[in-house]
């Protein structure tokens, strides 16, 4: 008796549309995220696709911060 691998018997998950990957990233980015949605989200996402959408989060949420503070300083002078 040899010990063969099995096969995984696992359907491949579906991957992850563009608004739940942009949802996962936003939600963790503010650790509001449910554990069973990170669980079925964690899947199907693949992870370039999660670090794209992590580094233009990332971008987008820096951006909006030094906008926002250059109008509350210049509405202050």
């Amino acid at each position: 008796m040899s010990a063969e691998p099995q096969p995984d018997s696992r359907p491949p998950a579906p991957e992850a549309s563009f608004l739940q990957i942009v949802f996962a990233v936003w939600s963790s980015f503010f650790g509001v995220r449910k554990r069973s949605d990170h669980d079925a989200i964690a899947r199907s996402i693949r992870p370039q696709h999660l670090i794209v959408a992590g580094l233009v989060g990332a971008l987008v949420l820096i951006l909006t911060l030094v906008v926002v503070v250059r109008i509350i300083i210049a509405n202050a002078a």
